[in-house]
């Protein structure tokens, strides 16, 4: 069985456990965090010495960081990634686009308001920035799904799910939704779809490194 190692209330560690919920596909869900240190130690290091999670472990032992790219290397040959070149590409636009333009924003400041030890980074100027930042961010989304109910065509892909796990938590962070209607009714297609689980769900959980 495969096996994810990642953090239970983290937006990128959520992505690839929803995306194998609506697979269906089983795996281990190893907690493993930023904020205890256990990304740190030598044991996962090991692993990855980017030390940073959401980290897959295949089978047969092999191992891949980064969400997005743990998301296509699952989505392969499913209907969660499309097989038309230029779709794909589409996909790798968005996904570039979450990476750069939209988690730097939505998903900082979203840490900034949860987390009373991040308070102190959490500066008037700072604030204000990322909540502009974030509105552009969210209104590139809304130019697509103004028109369209996906973010790659007629239905949910990767995309979908790399831009829902913080996106559904914009309002937490202070983003003003009311100015979206397209992205407050693509969230609400996403919670709908088959095997949809939120951010609090797992399978049974593994002591770091554990079996």
């Amino acid at each position: 069985m495969i096996r994810i190692y990642g953090m239970a209330d983290s937006g990128n560690c959520y992505k690839p456990r929803l995306l194998l919920a609506m697979l269906g596909q089983p795996f281990e869900h190893v907690e493993t965090s930023s904020r205890d240190g256990t990304t740190r130690s030598p044991a996962f290091l090991a692993k990855n010495a980017n030390g940073k999670v959401p980290l897959l472990e295949l089978e047969d032992g092999r191992f891949l960081a980064e969400s997005n790219a743990i998301l296509l290397y699952l989505g392969e040959g499913s209907r969660f990634v499309p097989s038309d070149p230029y779709e794909r590409a589409l996909v790798y636009q968005w996904l570039f686009f979450e990476q750069y333009s939209h988690e730097p924003l939505i998903a900082v400041r979203r840490s900034l308001v949860l987390y009373p030890e991040r308070a102190a980074l959490a500066t008037p100027e700072r604030m204000a920035s990322l909540l502009d930042g974030g509105h552009k961010a969210l209104g590139v989304m809304e130019t697509r799904l103004a028109v369209e109910p996906w973010l790659v065509g007629d239905e949910i892909g990767v995309a979908d799910i790399a831009l829902f796990a913080y996106t559904q938590h914009a309002d937490i962070a202070g983003y003003d939704m009311a100015r979206f209607p397209g992205v407050v009714r693509w969230l609400d297609r996403v919670r709908a779809a088959p095997g949809y689980v939120d951010l609090d769900w797992k399978p049974a959980q593994h002591s770091a490194f554990g079996g």
